[in-house]
């Protein structure tokens, strides 16, 4: 029998501006109707590509739903016209930066590894979508035997997801898993707590920590943080139900806050609920920022009400209302907050960090995004945004583009290197002898 989680019961209640990010747009980058969602399968018909979804039989070849954006919402669509604030990039993504970088291929021969986390030993654990927990040691080399297979669905975009390591791992060795289950007759995302042995190389389930989070063949969310006050918080997808992201009963399309086990805290928005953000669709990145703020990428919609990219990054407050399926682009309403930036042309978001590291001052503080691509080889791309003190976009450029294909996790590192994988082999991309781990940075060169 599995373990009750705390939260088990909790599936029974029920312009904007015109920008050009200071420089010329990018070429070759629209919507053409497949899913930015997180990067299904092409064997399934789902797509984690631009924000949309093959599957919905829908036709964005232009990255628009037929209508003019450049000017956001009249209000006569039920919104308050258009949040001044929110920056709308109505073609492409922006320039190419100039920042000097170095990057490193430092780990090979993965399959669509979705989060990293680094152990005090120096060695990392992976999580793979197939439902593989992978080692890597310090210098590099792939443990060839798992540290833990999950019985993880085997279809759309669920899977073994998310990884974050207990705050004081080095005592209790904890670690939490986020991934796609059969229950019964329908998919759920579950998130674990399992305890890693001293020996590094095999892990034991500890407890469930929350379950029956709706899942669906789309949208099913993943990532896993501990966030500076010590408390787990966990970005879900609207699993292709999109009002179950205003429907505070139900834990799809959130950014959730428990504490480290399975607890909610008593200074949640609601101390009765986990949600700490709700109207999300698909997020895969979280971060925060040094006055506290998180800082979340989404995922635009995808056919879904006719509307189509418009991926976004958000700076956001607990409590807050990121809107979907009500606004989006730059669309205003009472009570929902619009993004700092959303981009016509669907990316999609991956996740991201807050750079933290030494090697790269030019950007330090900045966030750092993963993007998937999927319309040309060069889509893909780390995209770099510079925030000022009250959330508002002030630089948005590219780096990588088309190098190395999709990239999806991004992560500071404890020796101040910026990680980031690939996802060329969950079936978007080309995947060769495997999917790779990079680190971004600036060493000194030797002599």
């Amino acid at each position: 029998m599995r373990p009750m989680s705390p939260m088990s019961l909790m599936s029974l209640m029920s312009l904007c501006l015109l920008l050009s990010c200071g420089g010329k747009s990018d070429s070759g980058a629209s919507g053409d109707g497949l899913d930015g969602a997180d990067g299904g399968d092409a064997t399934d018909g789902s797509d984690e590509t631009d924000g949309s979804d093959e599957a919905d039989g829908s036709d964005a070849t232009d990255g628009t739903d037929g209508t003019d954006e450049s000017d956001g919402s009249d209000g006569t669509d039920g919104t308050d016209g258009v949040d001044p604030d929110c920056q709308l990039v109505s073609s492409g993504y922006g320039p190419a930066g100039t920042v000097d970088i170095t990057v490193e291929v430092v780990v090979e021969g993965l399959f669509v590894p979705w989060s990293i986390g680094f152990l005090p030993d120096g060695a990392w654990l992976v999580t793979e979508r197939d439902g593989q927990l992978r080692r890597v040691e310090a210098d590099g080399s792939l443990v060839a035997d798992p540290v833990a297979v999950l019985d993880v669905t085997g279809s759309g975009e669920g899977g073994l997801l998310g990884l974050a390591l207990h705050p004081e791992f080095p005592s209790n060795r904890l670690f939490y898993l986020y991934y796609t289950r059969e229950d019964g007759s329908v998919d759920t995302n579950t998130v674990e707590r399992w305890t890693l042995a001293e020996d590094g190389l095999t892990a034991t389930l500890d407890r469930v920590i929350i379950d029956e989070i709706p899942a669906g063949l789309y949208h099913d969310g993943g990532r896993l943080r501990f966030g500076p006050d010590g408390m787990l918080y966990i970005a879900t997808g609207d699993g292709r139900d999109p009002d179950s992201a205003q429907d505070m009963t139900s834990t799809a399309g959130k950014i959730l806050r428990l504490d480290p086990d399975g607890g909610i805290p008593s200074d949640n928005p609601d101390p009765t609920s986990p949600i700490w953000v709700s109207g999300v669709r698909n997020s895969q990145g979280i971060d925060w920022r040094d006055d506290g703020r998180m800082v979340i990428t989404d995922h635009g919609p995808s056919g879904e009400l006719g509307r189509y990219g418009h991926d976004e990054i958000n700076v956001v407050d607990p409590g807050d209302n990121l809107g979907w399926p009500e606004i989006y682009r730059c669309d205003a309403a009472e009570g929902l907050r619009a993004p700092a930036m959303t981009w016509r042309d669907a990316m999609p978001p991956g996740g991201h960090a807050i750079y933290r590291g030494t090697e790269i001052p030019e950007w330090q503080g900045d966030v750092l995004i993963g993007v998937m691509g999927f319309d040309s080889p060069s889509q893909p791309h780390l995209h770099r945004i510079t925030l000022d003190e009250a959330g508002q976009v002030t630089l948005s450029e590219t780096y990588l583009r088309g190098e190395y294909g999709r990239l999806r996790e991004v992560i500071m590192g404890p020796d101040g290197g910026l990680y980031v994988t690939t996802s060329n082999c969950d079936g978007r991309g080309t995947c060769g002898s495997g999917d790779r781990i990079l680190r971004v940075g600036r060493r000194p060169t030797a002599g």
